[in-house]
């Protein structure tokens, strides 16, 4: 057996030894965020993790992430020279605040579901059982990755499945949030919107409709879709948004499939959607799921909304 200098001589070296364990523990880490098509590195996280919650200061990265100032500057100029995160200059270097630019949204959300939930789980089990002194437990840690390395335990572990939620009164708000994002970034909130988006229950739910949620690990409710019944066994499928934040992780497709199926669960004859040739996204979605452009849907439905000038029907 070769021998291992750091080991051996065990607390004389710790910082030296903690430092290659944290060495094997990032190139783990950067496999994993190369493999889900992200550019960052391990590095850039931290400072990401911090900007999620909102907008910093220099000064106070420093102090939340516990590095040095030229570390952090560093990090960051990188950060803003890939699109991830913005700058605005104060009166000194340390006073400049930075904040997530809507790419830097998209990476967060991109690792809260693909990356945080496998590394945690891969960590929890290189640390399962350890007790006693640290460095005995340092020892179990490093043979345990060279039994087998991080990356390799992350891409054992199944990707955490997106879940979907029925309506409750603790969601309200997110159903109106995520579809007054999507409207009025495109559109303006109309009356029918606001009856709707502030009474879901009387206007949804009591009449014999639905809402669906989409939900993810680590970044709470992403997105919904309601079911609104407009005759015996017909429905329209409307108010159906992600938030802009979650874009990109296939939350959409996911709730479109789960409305579809609930939509026949729930006896549809006739099930429909009204929208706009400006949500040409949305538009292939629907295509895609087996929705189609129907005349009769958009004569009898289509002077619902001032937006609308597409509808389509379910085909299957």
């Amino acid at each position: 057996m070769a021998t291992d200098i750091l080991r051996d001589l065990g607390p004389i070296f710790l910082g030296s030894r903690l430092k290659r364990l944290a060495e094997r523990m990032q190139a783990g880490a950067a496999s994993t965020i190369e493999d889900a098509g992200l550019r960052v590195q391990p590095a850039h996280m931290p400072l990401l993790t911090a900007l999620d919650r909102g907008p910093m200061t220099v000064g106070r990265l420093v102090e939340v992430v516990g590095s040095s100032q030229p570390g952090v500057t560093r990090a960051a100029g990188q950060l803003i020279d890939m699109g991830l995160i913005h700058s605005v200059s104060g009166t000194d270097q340390r006073q400049r605040t930075l904040s997530l630019t809507a790419a830097g949204d998209a990476v967060m959300a991109r690792t809260k579901l693909l990356i945080w939930p496998r590394i945690e789980t891969a960590v929890n089990e290189i640390c399962d059982g350890l007790s006693g002194p640290l460095l005995d437990q340092i020892t179990a840690i490093e043979e345990a990755l060279a039994a087998k390395p991080l990356n390799e335990r992350v891409a054992g572990i199944a990707r955490d499945t997106l879940i979907i939620r029925d309506y409750g009164d603790d969601l309200a708000a997110d159903f109106y949030e995520i579809n007054a994002e999507w409207i009025t970034s495109m559109f303006r909130l109309e009356q029918t919107d606001r009856e709707v988006l502030e009474n879901p229950k009387e206007r949804i739910i009591e009449p014999g409709g639905t809402i669906l949620f989409v939900e993810a690990p680590h970044l709470g409710v992403i997105g919904t879709c309601a079911l609104q019944k407009t005759g015996a066994s017909s429905f329209e499928l409307t108010k159906m948004g992600v938030r802009a934040s979650a874009r990109g992780l296939k939350a959409g497709e996911f709730l479109l499939s789960a409305a579809i199926d609930r939509a026949k669960a729930m006896g549809a004859k006739t099930f429909y959607l009204l929208t706009s040739r400006r949500c040409e996204s949305a538009i292939h979605l629907y295509e895609k799921l087996g929705f189609q452009h129907d005349a009769e849907i958009m004569e009898k439905y289509g002077a619902r909304y001032e937006r609308c000038d597409v509808a389509m029907r379910y085909r299957g």
